[in-house]
C-alpha cells in the first residue's frame, strides 16, 4: 500500500450527495483505506476548460495497491462528469492547499544570530564544509555548478526579468526556500527574504504566484535566489497547478485572477 493524493475536477452542477457517491464508487476500485476528503467545492477555474469556466474540486488521501490505480484511471477517463484528475505520491502536504511554512526564529535566536558569523560569509562556509551532509554537500555543489554556468534556469523562465548584474555589490543573499517579495523597477527588482518552505504545495495559488511573472512564466533562479532543487520542486508544482486549472498557462487568459 501507498499513500496517494487525488485531485478531482468534476461537473459544476453536482449536487454534494452526488459527489459522495461518485467518490466512493472510485475509491471500491482503489481497495485502500481513504484518510481524509476535503470538499473545496464549486470555483472558478483560471482557464476555461472546454467551454467550462466553474468547476466542483475535491482533494482525497487515500492508501491504495498501485496495481490497482490503471482500473481506476480507467473508471475516471470513462466517467463523463469528471473534467480532470491528478494522483500524486502524498508526500504530507495539506489538503487544503497550504504550504507548511517554517516557525519564525524566536527573539533570543534571532539575538545569538545577530552575533554568528553570517551565512554566505568565508567564516560560515568555512565552519560548515564538515558539518554537511552527503545530501547537502551535493546540493551545495549543483548550486555552485549552476551559478557557473549563469544561472540559465529552466525553459520557462523569463530572460527579461532578470536584474542586472551589479559589479559593486559583494554581499549576495543566501539561498533561501521562501516566498519572495521584490520591489524595485522592472529588470532592478531585488528580493526580500520571507520564511522558510518546508513543504511546498502544489495547490497553494497564493505562493506558487509569487514566483511567476506577469506573463505567467516562472521566475529564474537568479531573481528568486532559491536553491536549485526547491527550484525543481517549484516548476513541478507550478505545472501541476496549470494543469488542474489552479493557475493560468499565460496572463490572457479570461478566468486569470
Amino acid at each position: 500500500m501507498r499513500a496517494y493524493e487525488v485531485v478531482y475536477i468534476l461537473d459544476a452542477g453536482l449536487e454534494r450527495a452526488d459527489v459522495d457517491a461518485k467518490l466512493e464508487a472510485f475509491h471500491a476500485v482503489l481497495g485502500g483505506e481513504v484518510s481524509a476528503v476535503d470538499h473545496w467545492g464549486v470555483r472558478q477555474l483560471a482557464y476555461a476548460i472546454g467551454k467550462t469556466e466553474t468547476a466542483y474540486y475535491v482533494v482525497v488521501h487515500v492508501e491504495a495497491d498501485p496495481t490497482a490505480l490503471p482500473e481506476f484511471e480507467r473508471l475516471l477517463r470513462l466517467d463523463e462528469e469528471t473534467m480532470r484528475y491528478l494522483i500524486v505520491v502524498n508526500e504530507g502536504q495539506p489538503t487544503s492547499g497550504a504550504s507548511v511554512l517554517a516557525d519564525p526564529p524566536s527573539t533570543e535566536q534571532a539575538e545569538a544570530g545577530d552575533d554568528a558569523p553570517t551565512e554566505g560569509s568565508e567564516e560560515a562556509d568555512a565552519g560548515s564544509q564538515a558539518e554537511k551532509t552527503p545530501s547537502e554537500a551535493e546540493d551545495a555543489a549543483e548550486d555552485a555548478k549552476e551559478d557557473d554556468k549563469g544561472d540559465e534556469g529552466d525553459e520557462d523562465s523569463d530572460e527579461g526579468d532578470a536584474p542586472d548584474a551589479d559589479q559593486g555589490e559583494q554581499d549576495a543573499p543566501p539561498p533561501r526556500s521562501g516566498p519572495p517579495e521584490f520591489s524595485g523597477a522592472r529588470g532592478r527588482r531585488r528580493r526580500h527574504e520571507g520564511p522558510p518552505i518546508v513543504l511546498l504545495n502544489y495547490k497553494d495559488v497564493t505562493t506558487l504566484s509569487r514566483f511567476l511573472t506577469e506573463q505567467g512564466r516562472i521566475l529564474p533562479k537568479r531573481t528568486t535566489k532559491v536553491t536549485a532543487r526547491f527550484q525543481r520542486q517549484l516548476g513541478t508544482a507550478i505545472k501541476r497547478a496549470r494543469y488542474l486549472a489552479l493557475v493560468p498557462y499565460m496572463k490572457d487568459h479570461g478566468g486569470l485572477r
